[in-house]
């Protein structure tokens, strides 16, 4: 979270419908819990993926985040502006977005939905390398969107391990 997310008011429900940029940015409106806004923003993703995957395969879904990525891109970048802060923490759209491929690996398994749901909050509250190079750096709805993508893709890698490790080396069968 930007340093300025800190001091900026947070928007409410009347800034949420105020434009569809806002509605979309702030995740549907999961954005705008005053504690841990990236978190249920992550939550948010859970029921769009659940509705998604009764009309696309997980493959789909995860090629989905594409576009999806674009229109948050945009939709952050008029809402940062809206707001006065470029990376205001309501901003919850770059992780439901970023979010999404992860669950489409995860399968239907409710429980490894939750170890990748985990192991995204880990990697993008930590921010290890380049994500916070990245924030500092890349500006605008772009920079909003980017560094979700990076903690997704190590959250990704620790996933990949976390299924090794847990069916090939210890056998689970489920």
């Amino acid at each position: 979270m930007a340093a300025d997310t800190i001091t900026s008011p947070g928007p409410d429900a009347r800034f949420l419908v105020a434009h569809p940029a806002h509605f979309i940015a702030l995740g549907f409106g999961s954005g705008l819990a005053r504690k841990a806004p990236g978190t249920f923003g992550t939550l948010a993703a859970f029921p769009l993926y659940w509705a998604l995957a009764q009309i696309l395969p997980p493959l789909a879904i995860a090629y989905l985040a594409i576009p999806l990525f674009f229109l948050g891109v945009w939709a952050c970048d008029v809402t940062g502006r809206d707001l006065g802060v470029q990376d205001h923490g309501a901003m919850v759209w770059d992780e439901i977005v970023a979010f999404l491929p992860l669950l489409a690996v995860s399968s239907a398994d409710i429980r490894l939905q939750l170890v990748a749901f985990a192991l995204f909050r880990l990697f993008d509250i930590w921010k290890p390398p380049p994500i916070r190079e990245l924030e500092r750096r890349v500006k605008g709805g772009m920079g909003v969107m980017l560094d979700d993508v990076f903690a997704a893709f190590y959250a990704y890698i620790a996933f990949a391990i976390f299924i090794v490790v847990v069916y090939k080396v210890f056998g689970y069968a489920g």
